[in-house]
């Protein structure tokens, strides 16, 4: 029956609830759940879901590395903080304020593309690790990505494998993917050659280096986000 058909927004926030990472992790690695570790991750979670993916359309697969603790690690949305959550996407968040710069930059690049509605119909963002990876360094706990130390990228390998195919069953169109990050893409290249997951492979820069290393050409690299993405 019709009505009894799972859309988009039901399969991500399915796939959100199950999340879990129970393999092993290197010596002063962890990993952080923010849907286990705050319930109202969860609501908000749902909340965006709902407000953009309650559809059955096919979208383009965006690519980052794993979530960082002030973006998804807190709101359950990739690049997506709670500033953003609330000010572009109309959904509050009560038990935690986070600023992170990718989001800034990403909600830039949204609103050049013609607004989330418009931009969350065409593209699903996510990562081959789906949560947040944090290392203790000189007693201080960081963030981490799924490629800082080769024990730790072997280990959540098989773990990457499954969620990627997870995503894709989502309704991801897999002829092309954009990858965030060169070296995020070199090992995603890698995965796809074991894997066989995705046609062509598009890399573009990540929105934290931008931010980062090159806020003032800012505008050229949104410009190339949107003629790259809208090809």
């Amino acid at each position: 029956m019709a009505h009894m058909l799972k859309t988009f927004a039901d399969k991500v926030i399915d796939f959100n609830r199950r999340l879990h990472y129970s393999g092993k992790l290197p010596v002063d690695f962890r990993v952080l759940n923010p849907y286990l570790d705050n319930p109202e991750t969860l609501k908000v979670m749902e909340q965006f879901y709902q407000k953009y993916y309650s559809d059955n359309h096919t979208r383009k697969f965006i690519i980052g590395i794993n979530p960082s603790r002030h973006g998804a690690g807190i709101t359950g949305v990739p690049f997506t903080d709670t500033k953003r959550l609330q000010s572009i996407c109309d959904i509050e968040m009560k038990s935690a304020h986070t600023h992170e710069i990718s989001s800034v930059y990403i909600y830039d690049m949204i609103a050049a593309y013609g607004g989330p509605e418009n931009f969350y119909k065409h593209f699903y963002i996510n990562s081959p690790f789906p949560l947040a990876i944090i290392r203790l360094i000189k007693g201080k706990w960081v963030n981490a990505n799924y490629y800082d130390d080769p024990a730790l990228t072997e280990l959540v390998k098989d773990f990457m494998i499954t969620s990627l195919r997870k995503h894709i069953s989502l309704g991801l169109d897999t002829s092309e993917v954009f990858i965030l990050g060169k070296k995020n893409a070199r090992f995603i290249e890698k995965l796809n050659n074991e894997a066989k997951l995705f046609g062509k492979l598009v890399v573009l820069e990540h929105p934290r280096y931008i931010q980062q290393y090159k806020s003032k050409d800012k505008q050229l690299y949104i410009d190339k986000y949107i003629l790259t993405l809208s090809k």
